[in-house]
């Protein structure tokens, strides 16, 4: 007990330092953040010193600052030292690691992907793998952030991972690299007239890697006229990297985005700083309702400067700035600090939240605003594509097979015993009957919806004594043999997740990119508009 208060005295002390100064030089407000310290820290120290079971105060601290930034916005975050790796990645695009993703499937960790010429890929770690030790301490039961503070090091330190590989065991060792995850994984032609370009994310040097994407198919394409940039699934990043894209295709001195904040003093007007690589060249740039933030900023200045077109889901809605301090002992906190505007002056953040994500906000609750050339466009709660494509909706049948590992595991095994295949934009899955066999082994069952209506009426037919059991045996009867022929009528959409997964095994993301162009009909949109002049000018 005396460890604790010894610990807890300096906190005291400093708490004590802050009120007099506090008190002193600022009065009313700065007295109430003093007391509320104070009494923060008393609490602390009695909660430490008198509860029943023994404690760790750092963690206990650690629930209590979470809990207090959650009530502020899903954003403003507590970086510890141990979480620091993440940070790296989220500003660098990189980290000290394996190179691998992964996650609790059962008793142990599985590993669900790898990135390209890491130490996971070079050791010969797998898709699939089992985790069942590392270092010879068993991985049973530990949740993904336990595997993912020992996996996570300094770069050269070796790491031994014990793995389960169809039935047998087997020992992997490896060194502990940076990992360097490419922000700009794939560029090619999708037609003899169209580039396209995949940004994942917006990290360092995002816009120079753009640039270079985009010379690189000028110089090996002459014939290309326009550019397909797919923000899909991006969730944003730096800010500077946004204004940097945008600048490819703007003119230098042109007003991208305007931060406000609590402090007037430091609101900021970022402007293009540079001449454009291209002001000219059509483009169309894909989203869907996780390209966020600075997926945002370039899809949001696109349309609101006439400039191009946007195509797909309605944005995420996330138009709030974030700035990062130091708060000792390698510590960081996340905070937001500004709101962000983009030229037309509109805000495209959400206002609410539920569970962390964004509420939908109906287009007749949000301020019209202005494009460059007049058309309107709406505030708050994302960004509305100039051409809205729905979504394929997820059945239960395809949920059932992606959430349960179905596919995951049939890919598995499937190919456990395949030491190649063909590239990525030749190969085509052959083996339906392997993988409707293989369901049938697994026994494989799910629940539609019209099921669980049904469960829930014959409940309430019981309940009342209502006479119904032959009309709901016929009504079960026929959803029983609908779920028969569901697989089958799935077939071509299972087919493709099938290929994705397959290709990803050994052509990594780059190859589910690929593969991923064959039926993708907002691509198919995006190309029909820019090789269309009259078109593409109605609509942007």
């Amino acid at each position: 007990m005396k460890v604790r208060l010894k610990f807890l005295l300096p906190m005291v002390v400093v708490v004590g330092l802050l009120t007099t100064a506090f008190v002193g030089s600022n009065g009313g407000r700065y007295f109430e953040i003093a007391k509320n310290l104070e009494i923060f820290s008393n609490l602390y120290k009695e909660v430490n010193a008198n509860y029943v079971d023994e404690l760790e105060p750092g963690k206990l601290m650690r629930v209590g600052i979470d809990a207090m930034l959650k009530s502020l916005d899903p954003y403003t975050n507590y970086i510890a030292e141990s979480d620091i790796e993440g940070y790296r990645f989220y500003n660098d695009g990189s980290y000290h690691g394996i190179g691998a993703i992964y996650k609790n499937i059962g008793d142990y960790i599985t590993i669900t992907d790898i990135y390209e010429s890491s130490p996971a890929s070079k050791s010969g770690l797998k898709v699939g793998d089992v985790v069942i030790a590392i270092d010879g301490k068993s991985t049973k039961g530990k949740n993904f952030d336990a595997i993912e503070s020992i996996l996570k090091g300094s770069a050269g330190s070796l790491i031994n991972v014990t793995v389960q590989r169809a039935g047998k065991e087997q020992n992997i060792s490896m060194k502990r690299e940076e990992v360097d995850i490419k922000n700009v994984p794939h560029y090619s032609m999708v037609s003899p007239e169209v580039g396209y370009i995949v940004l994942s994310t917006f990290t360092q040097n995002a816009g120079e890697n753009i640039a270079n994407a985009i010379n690189d198919l000028k110089k090996n394409n002459p014939g290309m006229k326009s550019i397909i940039l797919d923000l899909r699934g991006n969730g944003g990043g730096l800010l500077n990297e946004a204004i940097r894209i945008c600048n490819l295709f703007t003119p230098k001195d042109v007003p991208i985005v305007t931060t406000k904040g609590k402090i007037q003093e430091q609101d900021i007007t970022y402007k293009t700083m540079a001449s454009p690589l291209d002001e000219k060249i059509p483009i169309a740039i894909l989203i869907d309702k996780n390209s966020a933030s600075a997926s945002e900023i370039v899809s949001g200045t696109i349309q609101d400067l006439d400039r191009g077109v946007i195509i797909g889901q309605q944005s995420y809605g996330k138009g709030l700035v974030q700035n990062t301090k130091d708060i000792g002992y390698n510590a960081k906190v996340k905070i937001t600090t500004s709101r962000y505007y983009i030229p037309s002056g509109r805000c495209i953040q959400a206002v609410n939240y539920k569970d962390g994500e964004p509420v939908h906000v109906p287009d007749n609750q949000r301020a019209v605003f202005k494009t460059a050339n007049g058309r309107k466009v709406l505030d708050g709660g994302g960004v509305k594509p100039d051409v809205v494509m729905e979504k394929q909706k997820q059945s239960a049948l395809i949920k059932t097979l992606i959430d349960e590992n179905y596919i995951f595991d049939f890919v598995t095994e499937y190919c456990s015993n395949k030491t190649q295949i063909d590239s990525a934009d030749k190969f085509h899955f052959m083996d339906w009957d392997k993988f409707t066999t293989f369901l049938d082994k697994r026994k494989f069952e799910y629940q539609t919806e019209s099921e669980k209506a049904l469960t829930k009426l014959k409940e309430e037919a019981t309940k009342e004594n209502r006479g119904l059991d032959p009309d709901l045996k016929l009504i079960e009867s026929k959803l029983k043999a609908d779920k028969k022929m569901a697989v089958q009528n799935s077939k071509n959409q299972i087919v493709d997740l099938i290929e994705q997964e397959i290709i990803g095994r050994y052509y990594y993301h780059k190859g589910k990119i690929i593969i991923g162009l064959r039926n993708d009909k907002e691509i198919v949109e995006a190309i029909s508009i820019l090789n269309d002049p009259k078109r593409y000018n109605k609509i942007k």
